[in-house]
């Protein structure tokens, strides 16, 4: 039986082990340069699931990432930004890694192998669902197991694998396959494949957020401002987006309780009521919103639409 890419010798791995170490890093280096061209053939594939997962969050479904060891750390990495970063509800973002969360630097293997504890997991997918299973070889039995279970459920399942032809395909709506060649390191797939991986994972995650209303104009504006750096943020963006001075936009973000989307529509003139019901009546999409005060006027306005402009 033929090794799966991800198992193979990659040509330039002999003597790795007795080269000067700057020749080891500019080899590894260019292994991941390689990993990372596998993903644009793919970038059809993110886009769909991209919309999967937009679609999952507006009809109020969760965001379920999938996996076991390395695949699982880049699946989590991705997870746990998307509250802070896009203003997920953190209720509606699960994360199921073989064998639990790690809670210290152990991560044991064999977990990988456990299809009944997948099975097990599935129990919190919910139809209208949106799972991210990630699998390097794309046969691991958990990732496997679930994603099937997931399907069952009635989620929408979204398969992520560096090998063509991956049996997890079969189970997924949308399959993103990352042919990332070899590792250097044979089998080591926190390297090449986990890059490849990661990277795909932030691209489909963001292009969400973007269909989410989530970015303007490149900005954060449902970011979840909990620190001063990103109060700080949050404050930039009001007076980007609104054009205001930094005193009206400290002034709307406090009238907003921190939120900047509502901030700019206050600074523009509108009560925070007004701003809350034209976001709403939006999609809480921001550029619609602002579109909408410019053409109907700003409805329920504190006063002028370009105050300490």
């Amino acid at each position: 039986m033929p090794k799966s890419a991800t198992e193979r010798l990659h040509p330039l791995a002999r003597g790795l082990d007795a080269l000067p170490g700057a020749e080891v890093l500019g080899r590894l280096l260019s292994a991941q340069e390689e990993a990372l061209a596998a993903i644009r053939p793919a970038l059809p594939a993110l886009d769909a699931a991209a919309t999967l997962m937009a679609r999952a969050v507006t009809a109020g479904g969760a965001l379920v990432y999938a996996g076991a060891g390395s695949s699982a750390l880049m699946a989590m990495a991705d997870g746990l930004e998307l509250s802070g970063t896009f203003g997920l509800d953190p209720g509606r973002i699960r994360i199921l890694m073989a064998g639990g969360m790690p809670r210290d630097s152990r991560m044991p293997g064999a977990t990988e192998d456990d299809a009944a504890e997948a099975e097990a997991a599935a129990a919190v997918i919910d139809a209208g669902d949106a799972v991210i299973a990630v699998t390097a070889s794309g046969s691991t039995p958990y990732t496997l197991a679930l994603a099937r279970m997931a399907r069952e459920r009635g989620a929408r399942v979204v398969a992520i694998a560096n090998n063509a032809g991956a049996p997890i395909f079969a189970a997924a709506e949308v399959a993103v396959c990352l042919p990332t060649p070899p590792e250097l390191v044979a089998g080591s797939t926190r390297m090449g494949a986990g890059t490849a991986q990661k990277v795909a994972l932030n691209l489909m995650s963001t292009l969400m957020g973007i269909r989410l209303g989530a970015i303007h104009d490149g900005m954060m504006v449902a970011v979840v401002a909990d620190n001063a750096k990103l109060k700080a943020r949050a404050r930039t963006m009001v007076e980007t987006i609104a054009r205001v001075c930094p005193e009206v936009a400290a002034a709307a973000l406090s009238e907003a309780g921190g939120a900047v989307r509502p901030a700019v529509l206050i600074a523009r003139g509108l009560t925070p009521d007004a701003a809350r019901t034209i976001l709403a009546q939006s999609g809480d999409n921001l550029r619609a919103a602002l579109a909408r005060i410019e053409t109907t006027g700003p409805a329920g306005s504190a006063g002028t639409t370009n105050k300490g402009a």
